[in-house]
């Protein structure tokens, strides 16, 4: 488990609680967000497969797709991208693409399938972010697992269906947030 600076461990208990609103907007529990250099959160996404029927619905994928519209490509390179679990492979290929400088996540993909088991709905990779980007020509700093018992604790009863809110209809996807205060 990595060790984190105030500000890391507070941005990825903000994406933590962004998974918690995703679940209970009827979609997996995962949830993301995009910081600039000084911490200020300039974008969220909800995963978002359930209430969009896009199985592309992640919660890094909406975002990036939202803030390549307007954020300039030299500022992705001096953000980060906090993650309540690890990105998949199609997330950290999202996240080399855009050129999204750091990542930091909170639930290994190891400790997803722990919780999902052969889940249907989330047939995991056995495949970190990790090996994803470094499998490319940009360095992209990577941090993580931390703080994994609390992203955890969002899924449970989910996957098992003992707990699982039924889907609220359609949700907008992410939007930038212009004047959240810097943490």
């Amino acid at each position: 488990m990595v060790t984190l600076d105030g500000q890391d461990e507070h941005l990825l208990r903000s994406a933590i609680a962004i998974s918690g609103r995703s679940r209970e907007h009827g979609n997996h529990p995962f949830g993301a967000l995009l910081a600039d250099e000084d911490g200020r959160v300039l974008f969220e996404g909800e995963n978002s497969v359930v209430t969009s029927g896009d199985v592309t619905g992640h919660a890094e994928i909406g975002l990036i797709r939202s803030a390549s519209r307007t954020l300039p490509s030299e500022e992705f390179a001096k953000a980060t991208l906090y993650s309540s679990a690890e990105p998949c492979a199609m997330c950290a290929g999202a996240i080399y693409w855009a050129g999204i400088g750091r990542v930091v996540y909170a639930m290994a993909e190891t400790d997803l399938l722990a919780l999902t088991g052969s889940h249907a709905e989330n047939p995991t990779l056995d495949l970190g972010c990790r090996i994803v980007l470094a499998s490319g020509q940009r360095h992209i700093e990577v941090v993580g697992p931390a703080l994994a018992d609390e992203a955890m604790a969002v899924h449970e009863g989910f996957w098992d269906g003992s707990s699982a809110p039924s889907p609220s209809p359609v949700r907008e996807h992410p939007a930038r947030i212009e004047d959240a205060p810097a943490s």
